[in-house]
């Protein structure tokens, strides 16, 4: 394999020194670029552009063009595993995710079935070893997928959701079809990551979007307990490194003892806890990613490095922090000023790490 350029992001990932924080952004391949916005047309949809490995890469490859990332993250969506357990995905224009036949009883769930990732899901897999061989060791790339409590409210709900009334009625009505719907997408999900891993994927993050919509008894029961099931299963050593976890519960400042507890190497955070904070409470047991509020970037340069500037401060001296957005980019942010994001970073950090 060739030999990574640039690893500072996966040494900060596993707490070991840089020369500077390490920095990427969250949906960074994404609708604020005119590229991509390009190659998409080209592709006709965004599922169109996910089911093609060589588009999936251009998309993935073209924020490193611009921007001095420390990591690039496969193109790819969270909704991939639902789509390949047959529960017809689709795109509504301005509504975002549907599926043609939501999850709703305890029939649906059995009938569902666990994806084998080199069948459903290979365009995904050949996307990463395609990405891999075309970064050709410029940085590390990044494999995800959604939690299962996440990918269970997409599928229960039937698409995006404001009130989480179904997938919250079955759990509290009927938990123990949950826990058997949350059991498969476990499976699922460290089946999927695996493949990811053995593509070439260098590290992997868990995107648990709606973790922070639960208390804290159910938010352990149905969210945390699953994505330490796939932490426990997940391979964590390739091409002679360790590959790191994150796991990334929006909304879920008050349980990152927990989660930092549950097995990955990196608590990802938003932007509503402050960084500072955070690692008083967890201390050197994991790293820590974030956590800017996206919309920062529609500041001025000057505001937007006053903010970079505040949140390394927060952290402070020392290893284990990967800078990041609180969540992805927003699709109307200037390109600029994701650039003067990406080298304040880089600029302002250094001192941290003398």
């Amino acid at each position: 394999m060739t030999e990574l350029k640039n690893d500072r992001f996966l040494r900060a990932l596993l707490r070991e020194p840089v020369d500077v924080t390490p920095v990427w952004m969250m949906r960074q391949a994404g609708r604020y670029l005119p590229e991509y916005k390009a190659t998409r047309a080209q592709a006709g949809d965004f599922m169109s552009l996910c089911m093609n490995p060589e588009l999936a890469c251009e998309v993935t490859i073209q924020p490193l063009d611009r921007f001095e990332l420390d990591a690039a993250i496969l193109f790819s969506d969270i909704l991939t595993i639902p789509d390949a357990m047959d529960l017809g995905l689709y795109f509504e224009t301005g509504e975002g995710p549907r599926f043609k036949k939501p999850v709703r009883t305890e029939a649906d769930v059995e009938a569902l079935p666990i994806p084998d990732p080199a069948d459903r899901l290979d365009y995904v897999i050949k996307a990463v070893s395609t990405i891999r061989r075309e970064l050709n060791g410029r940085v590390p790339l990044i494999g995800f997928s959604g939690s299962p409590w996440t990918l269970a409210t997409y599928m229960v709900e039937g698409g995006s959701t404001k009130d989480f009334r179904h997938i919250k009625q079955m759990m509290y009505s009927q938990p123990q079809v949950m826990h058997q719907l949350l059991d498969k997408l476990a499976q699922s999900v460290t089946s999927y990551l695996n493949a990811q891993i053995a593509a070439g994927a260098q590290a992997v993050q868990i995107f648990d979007t709606w973790g922070g919509v639960l208390s804290p008894a159910c938010y352990r029961e149905f969210s945390l307990n699953y994505m330490a099931k796939i932490v426990a299963g997940l391979t964590r050593e390739s091409e002679g490194r360790k590959v790191p976890v994150i796991l990334f519960t929006k909304n879920g400042g008050q349980w990152i003892e927990q989660i930092a507890d549950a097995g990955a190497d990196c608590v990802g955070l938003d932007w509503t806890i402050d960084i500072g904070e955070a690692r008083q409470r967890i201390g050197n047991r994991v790293a820590l990613q974030g956590n800017m509020d996206p919309s920062v970037l529609y500041a001025s340069p000057e505001r937007i490095r006053e903010e970079v500037a505040t949140i390394l401060q927060g952290f402070g001296n020392g290893n284990g922090h990967v800078f990041n957005l609180g969540h992805g980019i927003h699709q109307f942010v200037d390109p600029e000023s994701a650039r003067v994001f990406v080298d304040a970073v880089h600029e302002l950090s250094a001192k941290y790490h003398s």
